[in-house]
């Protein structure tokens, strides 16, 4: 898509952004899911194959709900479901296990606010994250914002990211992620890494 994309996976931080069961549950486009599931499990293994931090961000909520933010909406905007199972904020499976492995729980679309996600990638002096999830336009971009207001490098993983309409992940990857960072594919971040 642009210039060769050279990364050394120690000096990385692949962060992986809502993939988790509850959100897999629901439709996405451009593609499923299981297939961003798939190509984030992908470039986890090389991230930590190559001495780099994989860090699995989830949202969840305490059981009560009240740290969950509530904004006065226009009457017929999207409001998410409140019903949330016992297993909603559990990890896909294909990505959860691995003892080396940071966690984030957020309580809102970024993974950077009242997280220590910032914290652990300066201790760790990872100055470039590659970045996926769900869904595109939400969780992953808000993250990515935060990131480049922090000074970071940043790769996007097109095909490891979908939302809830393909327009919205177009927007996002075709217009906002470019000024920010760069786009590639799994199997150009993979080749990058010497994967």
């Amino acid at each position: 898509m642009g210039t060769e994309l050279r990364l050394r996976a120690a000096d990385c931080a692949l962060v992986v952004v809502d993939l988790q069961k509850g959100i897999l549950a629901v439709p996405t486009e451009p593609r499923p899911s299981e297939e961003v599931v798939q190509n984030a499990a992908r470039l986890a293994g090389a991230v930590r194959a190559g001495g780099g931090l994989v860090v699995l961000v989830r949202v969840a909520l305490s059981p009560d709900g009240k740290d969950g933010l509530r904004p006065q909406l226009d009457p017929g905007a999207p409001v998410p479901s409140a019903a949330r199972g016992p297993d909603w904020a559990e990890l896909a499976p294909e990505l959860a296990g691995h003892a080396q492995d940071h966690c984030v729980t957020k309580r809102q679309w970024g993974a950077f606010y009242g997280t220590d996600l910032e914290l652990q990638l300066r201790r760790r002096s990872l100055g470039t994250i590659v970045l996926c999830g769900i869904a595109t336009s939400f969780g992953v971009e808000s993250t990515a914002r935060d990131a480049y207001e922090r000074g970071y490098q940043q790769v996007f993983v097109e095909d490891a990211m979908a939302s809830r309409s393909a327009a919205e992940h177009e927007h996002t990857v075709a217009r906002i992620f470019p000024r920010m960072g760069r786009v590639r594919s799994t199997a150009e971040v993979l080749a990058a890494l010497g994967a």
